[in-house]
């Protein structure tokens, strides 16, 4: 600290003076947060859990640590240059708020956008020094500061679990046709999916220049418009541009016909496409002229009324529907796992209990949740998943039949514990069997409504779907 004061003016010190005075009250986070939020998808999941940890790390360290330790700021006689000198502020020296923040908000930033994290490092080390510079707080206050503001970061991992982005496990490789330059394929394309597919069918025609493309006509049932084609092409495989309704209608389509499928993200959220690891046009283009493809899971849902609905990704019950169309429309805008607990707070402040029996066993739930394949964590919302080749339904409940079972299912939620609350059920079955006791209940799969019924049995289709996807390294 004494050799810092004892600096000659330099140029150096309007731009420390201002780096402190913009970094004050964390406005210079949420300036970098207002970027990211308008540039979307991995920035903006990486806002959200920035913001999240600056919000903890600025209560921790200023609302509580500080009136905890109080510890004096430098004194003047260190301060040997008040050129380069701001205003004292008049709080505890211990540990350096601008600090916390700076290190929480870029080490919460680099757990979901590496890149994003690695740019941030420098701006953030330079306000954290600057604060020693400017005179303000001892070389300690800082480190203890940053040691902080990173723990609280970490600790976003226990009720935010990071998005995994690597594919899924998906089942054994399959021979399927080669198709050079597409030559054989019918790509279906639903242009009322997503904010904008223009491009990604762009990408299609390009690389596979001998595929048909067809755009579905929202006013005729897909399904037909599907076997009009299949009369007239006589397709050897099936593309899929669009949402994951699209795909799942596309898929079961293929699923009957027995043609492999090809997978493109022309949706908002693309779960599947993400899942299976077919982001990528060019990638997707190279499987299909190569005839690389692997085994994918399906599961169904058959009902009392007569109603058999597959899906690729999930189905569910009560009030999670209703949970999911909420988090759907709000997580482009928040994150998904703000907006999944917005939803969650919203749909069970006004959610009625559902008596049902699971497997034989009576009790009382508020939604259930049916994965195809196993999500992860476990123990906190579903962010990823890993498996789509056990043949395993990735069950989850919340129970209503426990004394104050909303309070607790919250406290959960926003302590991390959410695994070991006993209003909180999760099993790994191949086949599952739900009565409700009351009036029909609405069952949606794959976020799309398709049937009330009181009796929904659920069962694995493993390995029904071949997808093209690069499998060879």
């Amino acid at each position: 600290m004494e050799s810092t004061g004892a600096l000659r003016p330099s140029g150096l010190d309007p731009a420390m003076r201002f780096l402190s005075r913009a970094a004050d009250h964390g406005v210079l986070w949420m300036c970098i947060a207002g970027v990211m939020t308008l540039i979307g998808g991995r920035p903006r999941r990486a806002a959200a859990r920035g913001m999240l940890a600056l919000a903890g790390s600025s209560a921790l360290a200023n609302g509580v640590l500080k009136p905890l330790f109080p510890r004096r700021r430098p004194p003047a006689r260190v301060w040997l240059n008040p050129k380069r000198g701001v205003t004292f502020p008049t709080s505890s020296s211990f540990p350096s708020g601008h600090s916390s923040s700076a290190a929480a908000f870029t080490a919460a930033v680099a757990m979901e956008a590496p890149v994003a994290g690695a740019v941030l490092v420098p701006l953030a080390a330079a306000v954290a020094y600057s604060r020693v510079h400017n005179g303000v707080h001892w070389p300690s206050d800082v480190f203890a500061g940053i040691a902080v503001g990173g723990a609280v970061a970490a600790g976003t991992r226990r009720w935010w679990a990071v998005r995994d982005e690597e594919p899924a496990d998906l089942g054994p490789e399959c021979v399927v046709p080669a198709l050079p330059r597409g030559e054989g394929l019918v790509v279906f394309t639903n242009p009322g999916s997503g904010d904008e597919n223009d491009g990604i069918v762009d990408s299609i025609r390009a690389s596979l220049p001998d595929a048909v493309i067809v755009e579905f006509d929202p006013d005729i049932d897909f399904d037909k418009q599907i076997e009009a084609k299949v009369a007239e092409f006589t397709p050897r495989a099936f593309g899929v541009c669009g949402g994951d309704g699209t795909v799942v209608t596309v898929a079961n389509a293929a699923t009957r016909h027995e043609l492999p499928l090809a997978v493109f993200p022309g949706g908002t959220l693309n779960h599947f496409a993400r899942d299976v690891g077919v982001v990528d046009v060019d990638n997707t283009a190279l499987a299909i002229e190569t005839g690389q493809a692997a085994f994918v899971d399906h599961a169904v849902v058959t009902t009392d009324t007569g109603v058999s609905a597959r899906f690729l990704n999930t189905a569910s019950l009560g009030g999670y529907p209703d949970a999911v169309r909420l988090r759907e429309k709000w997580e482009p805008r928040f994150g998904k796992w703000p907006a999944a607990g917005a939803a969650m707070i919203r749909v069970l402040a006004a959610a009625e209990p559902m008596s049902v029996t699971i497997d034989g066993a009576q009790t009382s739930i508020w939604m259930l949740f049916v994965g195809n394949g196993r999500y992860s964590p476990g123990d906190q919302v579903p962010m990823s998943r890993p498996e789509l080749n056990r043949g395993l339904l990735d069950v989850r409940y919340l129970r209503a039949d426990r004394r104050l079972s909303r309070t607790r299912l919250l406290f959960a939620a926003a302590t991390g514990t959410l695994g070991s609350s006993r209003v909180y059920v999760r099993t790994l079955v191949s086949s599952l069997s739900v009565n409700v006791a009351d009036s029909p209940v609405a069952i949606a799969t794959d976020g799309e409504v398709v049937a009330d019924a009181r009796r929904f049995d659920f069962e694995t289709e493993p390995g029904a779907v071949a997808v093209y996807r690069i499998t060879q390294n």
